[in-house]
């Protein structure tokens, strides 16, 4: 039953929208002033001049008047590149409104899951109205990866265990990099309804759990993506920064629901066009789902034509770019080996999870799971601060106080004699190869520590204490345990008496930002 499903959709899909039978057309409009803010051109509004607008494969400037026209075919996002200083429309659920689809005969059919209404005929004017918008060279992102809840009850767990700390927060907008939900699309508006409590403008990347399954092909998995989020392909400036966000997520079809990471050449293309317009010293930010470099041998979990895409970017000294998908964190310096050729590394942050180990492990005292990620990082979001063409990045882990940054292992107890072998472990949440991590006992001497790629002990002890409870009474925390990029190591200093020792660590990271963080530990005859 299920094959004959999906070859019917296969079917009605060939017959509906094929290459053939798209229409080539010429889409028209009006980028405005929308002074009234009644979302409709007036006469008395005025036009933006030099407004990018796109349709997904060009880029054109409104003139003189604000007015604009770009070709579409029977299944074409036209959207407008938000410029510095105005905002276009944010609706109720803090979703900027910034684009029009046109698919006069509505998505395939045989989705499991809704996608676009036909739109009929192509409007005689597609308009964009703007509003102005403070946006200062200084300001703040919330950076959300993967937020993927599987039912409410785990959007519930993104309302307490996120949300409610981030309400009123100053940051300027926030993005949430990909896998919005997890396969279940039928949840994206309960979840925005949530995420939407924070009060910012809400822009979003498609990630692999947030295709259409039931799609056929690559081009329709994102088919419910564009009738609540829009084009899964865009970019806007904020302030002095340029943002883009890709969908680098290859779908294969509905018989093995696999996929791999890869922009594809009619996307590069794109961004080509798009960074035309873009003064080489801006900053520019690059947001996709899978990451760049190829650090796990799967396809699913690098991006194929990452060399095509770096290349777009050479001789731009101000860039990073920004992904999420592995549930692990990392800083990631791409060097020539992945096809960069500046002369400093491309930086490349894999950034932490909401639902960090996909909603597992032990609840706390208010029924949530720690849900801690394989290479020993708490769940959380980041904050990513911008100034000029410069940014830093800072992590926050759920449920924790702002410094709480990193955990230190250590035993509880250590005999005397064995102080000298005995080893204490730092995992830094966001640390990197350019952080610089130290180690004291008790106000002395501060003693460099050694960066290694080991287990997180902390989550190898978790993962050992669900192996004695049978049956387990929550969702286990995953068996792929990685070895962490942001431990470091150092042996006890010594000697020492016996008696309570306080163990201190301080952290600098790549960005100047200091940590200190402090354990005790019991030193026996």
């Amino acid at each position: 039953m299920y094959r004959s499903f999906v070859v019917l959709g296969a079917l009605l899909t060939a017959i509906m929208f094929t290459d053939e039978s798209a229409v080539a057309d010429t889409a028209r409009g009006i980028v405005f002033h929308d002074k009234n803010e009644n979302g409709k051109h007036d006469a008395d509004e005025r036009g933006l001049p030099d407004v990018r607008v796109s349709n997904g494969e060009t880029v054109v400037k409104t003139d003189s008047q604000g007015r604009y026209s770009i070709p579409v075919t029977d299944d074409t996002i036209v959207f407008v590149i938000k410029p510095r200083g105005w905002l276009p429309t944010v609706d109720a659920l803090q979703l900027p409104r910034f684009y029009y689809v046109h698919k006069p005969a509505g998505s395939p059919r045989g989705l499991r899951f809704a996608g676009v209404a036909p739109t009929g005929p192509l409007p005689t004017s597609i308009d964009f109205p703007m509003t102005p918008n403070d946006e200062p060279d200084r300001y703040q992102v919330i950076l959300f990866g993967d937020p993927q809840p599987r039912d409410q009850k785990e959007i519930d767990y993104i309302a307490h265990d996120i949300v409610e700390s981030l309400v009123g927060h100053p940051a300027a907008f926030g993005v949430s990099l990909g896998d919005v939900m997890f396969d279940n699309l039928s949840l994206f508006d309960a979840l925005n309804r949530v995420v939407a409590r924070i009060g910012r403008p809400w822009f979003n990347v498609h990630g692999n759990h947030d295709m259409n399954f039931f799609a056929t092909e690559d081009r329709y998995a994102d088919e419910t993506w564009e009738r609540v989020y829009g084009p899964a392909t865009y970019s806007f400036d904020w302030g002095p920064v340029h943002y883009v966000v890709l969908d680098n997520v290859n779908y294969h079809g509905p018989a093995d629901r696999r996929y791999h990471g890869e922009f594809g050449q009619k996307q590069l293309d794109w961004l080509r066009a798009d960074l035309e317009h873009v003064p080489q010293d801006q900053l520019v930010v690059l947001m996709m789902h899978i990451p760049l470099p190829k650090f796990f041998d799967s396809p699913a979990v690098y991006t194929k034509d990452r060399a095509a895409f770096l290349a777009l970017l050479e001789g731009r000294r101000h860039t990073v770019s920004l992904s999420a998908h592995t549930h692990i964190q990392q800083n990631l310096f791409v060097g020539p080996e992945d096809g960069w050729a500046g002369s400093d590394p491309h930086h490349h942050l894999n950034a932490g999870t909401i639902c960090g180990s996909w909603w597992s492990g032990a609840p706390d005292e208010f029924g949530i799971p720690h849900t801690t990620m394989r290479d020993g990082a708490p769940n959380g979001w980041s904050i990513m601060t911008v100034d000029g063409n410069r940014y830093s990045i800072e992590y926050f882990a759920a449920g924790r106080p702002a410094d709480h940054q990193m955990a230190i292992y250590a035993p509880e107890v250590v005999k005397q004699a064995d102080v000298s072998t005995t080893d204490v472990l730092v995992n830094v949440f966001a640390g990197s190869a350019r952080s610089s991590v130290e180690l004291r006992v008790d106000n002395g001497p501060w003693i460099t520590m050694e960066r290694t790629e080991i287990e997180d002990p902390y989550f190898a002890a978790a993962k050992a204490r669900e192996k004695r409870i049978n049956p387990l009474p929550w969702r286990k925390l995953p068996d792929d345990v990685v070895k962490s990029s942001h431990i470091w190591k150092s042996r006890l200093p010594g000697p020492l008496a016996p008696g309570v020792h306080a163990l201190q660590v301080r952290t600098t990271d790549m960005y100047g930002h200091t940590y200190n963080d402090h354990r005790f530990m019991r030193v026996a005859k």
